[in-house]
């Protein structure tokens, strides 16, 4: 997309601990971009939460849907029990925007590499074993049971895997993976491996492979050459792109673009890292991420050239507390 010429309306959430100072210097590299935007905070987080009870009603994501997109910091907080605020919170936003692509960029020199790489993982985002199917039983006694399942639609598995083979016959290489573990889990693997198989004959100059999950793990770090663009389920999506963190500069550098590509509600972007409690109000965590993902975010807008200058601007290492590699990263992107 070519830009549009407009001021975008971005919306904000901060959220906890080092999110809203990592969001405030993505903010700073935006503004040096000349990118033409308004923002506007949104109080979403855990400490809210503790203050009234609030995780995220429907009234804000009905308010929310009237912005251009979304800017996330991280949320968690230690005071609130696991799972409140993942699901009241992210995975709301997800399911309730149609946030049904999470795109990963995993780009850099793994150890012992001396040749870089470029790898795009796509993970199905709305489906899978984060859409709380399951129960408990006799929960707190020596008999508990527990289930949790994975829920897979054709719908949903197609509409992921086609937008991961258009993103692959985009690309140079036109290489497209799929991984899941189709040995063990004979029915959601099977359904993910026969709508793989049909889409692929509508794209005939990308070429395809398959991996179990277990495998694609060791050729991330042995080999992460073999891959170009990868697709997979929401569990494993969410494993493996952590593990492409570690082998590309850190979880610092790891930034992450939930999005609707029908554009029928705002696309949401994140640094992948959490809310680092322990590091919180230290000024010392790496916004690089966060502005990562602020390039993400114009780039989906159709500000393909101000993206493009971020993510140069973010090659070379920045040093100093938070605010400072804001700055040096900000002056990059102004100078370019």
């Amino acid at each position: 997309m070519k830009a549009s010429g407009r001021k975008y309306q971005i919306a904000v959430i901060g959220g906890d601990g080092i999110g809203p100072d990592v969001v405030q210097e993505a903010l700073k590299v935006l503004t040096a971009t000349g990118t033409p935007f308004d923002s506007k905070r949104f109080d979403i987080s855990g400490e809210r939460y503790l203050r009234d009870g609030e995780t995220l009603s429907n009234t804000t994501v009905h308010e929310l849907r009237k912005f251009d997109a979304i800017l996330f910091g991280a949320i968690g907080t230690p005071e609130v029990p696991p799972s409140i605020l993942e699901r009241g919170i992210i995975l709301k936003l997800r399911f309730d925007l149609d946030l049904y692509i999470n795109m990963r960029p995993v780009k850099g020199v793994a150890p012992g590499q001396t040749k870089g790489h470029e790898i795009v993982v796509i993970r199905e985002n709305t489906e899978g074993s984060y859409v709380g199917e399951g129960g408990v039983l006799r929960r707190g006694t020596d008999y508990e049971v527990a289930t949790q399942g994975s829920v897979n639609t054709a719908f949903g598995v197609a509409r992921c895997v086609r937008y991961a083979f258009e993103l692959a016959a985009s690309r140079p290489r036109r290489h497209l993976t799929l991984v899941h573990k189709t040995n063990i889990l004979q029915y959601s693997g099977d359904l993910w491996q026969r709508i793989f198989d049909q889409v692929a004959v509508e794209f005939p100059t990308v070429t395809t492979a398959y991996f179990h999950v277990d495998a694609a793990c060791i050729y991330f770090v042995n080999d992460p050459h073999r891959f170009d663009v990868i697709v997979t389920d929401n569990l494993f999506g969410d494993i493996i792109t952590d593990l492409g963190a570690s082998i590309s500069g850190g979880i610092g550098r790891a930034a992450s673009a939930n999005l609707n590509p029908m554009r029928s509600n705002p696309s949401l972007f994140e640094p992948v890292h959490g809310s680092a409690p322990d590091i919180a109000g230290k000024g010392i965590a790496d916004p690089t991420a966060a502005i990562l993902s602020a390039a993400l975010m114009i780039d989906f807008l159709g500000e393909n050239e101000a993206a493009t200058r971020i993510t140069a601007a973010c090659q070379e290492p920045a040093f100093g507390s938070t605010k400072e590699i804001g700055d040096t990263i900000a002056s990059r992107v102004s100078r370019s």
